[in-house]
């Protein structure tokens, strides 16, 4: 390498699982007063994926993911230094996941931590791991955006249990010398969003009790008009920020990736920044919403459509509140893993 190649670092790699069994608007007819053309008007979702089994939990659908970049890439995973799992459904309470997953995957020389940032835990953590990268400390992280909504999912509201679904996508992140991976990011908060999105019990502030739990206080909780609005103007603006400070015009993106929370938000998002639908990757209709899940489940599908060098925007809003957007620029050719070469 030579001194003056700036180091950056870029994803090489992405993996992706979602459960097998669908659960349709037709099917949630029979769980919830809620109807197919109700739920697809309001939300633009079809079906969502849930795990089933109840012996499996959220580190199996991280740990599935992993696995489809290790067969990608012939990756001896010894090699992988760091993992960060994005998600707030842990396995358990008081135990880190991913240090679980490191152990399942044979992961022997990497440490870990679980991310929590909502639905913007991805691109948060990928940028947490970009900059791990860049110190020249680490040369392969595994960052995983995964959850387990739907066990936390109350199938009495019917508000919150057409929304979510289950699945993982993990990236392999690797230092860049050629200009490419995570360029830019603009991220917020705002801690007054937390009485808009919650669990209203089960933390230290309201520990679990027989009367929490007689009280469905266990299940995700979301003021859904109150969010909508916080949702669209802070994506659109963050998106735009990120743009204006990089002299990027809406010609120069290739692809906007943006939380797949509700088809009018994402609808919204890009009348805002002036981007057709065509180029925003869209798969809500499909998998719901999968919080942590939701953007790289979406770079894992679009993968083979992917080229060197496109200008890839991700932005998402979550709970608490949290919310940004990271410009990258794609280090591979994805249809290069079709054809059966290793990046």
């Amino acid at each position: 390498m030579k001194p003056d190649v700036k180091l950056t670092a870029a994803i090489t790699a992405m993996g992706g699982y979602v459960p097998d069994y669908k659960l349709t608007n037709t099917e949630l007819e029979t769980l919830v007063d809620t109807n197919d053309e109700w739920i697809k008007t309001r939300t633009g979702i079809e079906e969502r994926r849930v795990l089933k089994d109840p012996s499996k939990a959220t580190s199996d659908l991280a740990i599935a993911a992993i696995n489809e970049i290790i067969r990608k890439k012939n990756l001896d995973p010894t090699e992988i230094e760091c993992i960060i799992c994005c998600t707030m459904t842990p396995d358990m309470q008081l135990t880190v996941t991913a240090a679980y997953i490191a152990m399942q995957i044979g992961a022997v020389n990497a440490w870990g931590y679980d991310f929590t940032a909502a639905c913007c835990g991805f691109i948060y953590g990928l940028t947490t791991a970009a900059t791990y990268i860049e110190s020249g400390r680490y040369k392969k992280i595994l960052v995983i955006g995964v959850d387990n909504m739907t066990r936390f999912v109350d199938y009495k509201d019917r508000g919150t249990c057409i929304i979510f679904g289950d699945g993982a996508g993990a990236a392999l992140v690797e230092p860049n010398y050629e200009g490419l991976g995570v360029i830019d990011s603009y991220f917020r908060t705002d801690g007054t969003g937390r009485k808009l999105m919650h669990q209203k019990a089960g933390g230290s502030l309201k520990p679990a009790s027989h009367s929490t739990v007689d009280a469905r206080e266990h299940y995700a909780f979301m003021d859904g008009r109150g969010v909508f609005k916080s949702a669209v103007n802070n994506m659109a603006d963050s998106v735009l920020k990120v743009m204006e400070r990089n002299n990027l015009t809406k010609e120069d993106i290739a692809w906007v990736v943006p939380h797949q929370a509700n088809m009018r938000i994402i609808e919204a998002v890009g009348e805002q920044i002036g981007i057709s639908l065509d180029k925003m990757m869209i798969n809500i209709q499909r998998y719901g919403n999968t919080i942590a899940g939701t953007l790289p489940i979406c770079l894992w599908e679009w993968e083979p459509r992917l080229k060197k060098g496109d200008n890839i925007m991700l932005v998402a809003f979550g709970g608490g509140f949290t919310w940004g957007a990271s410009w990258i620029k794609w280090a591979y050719d994805g249809s290069d893993f079709l054809n059966g070469k290793h990046i």
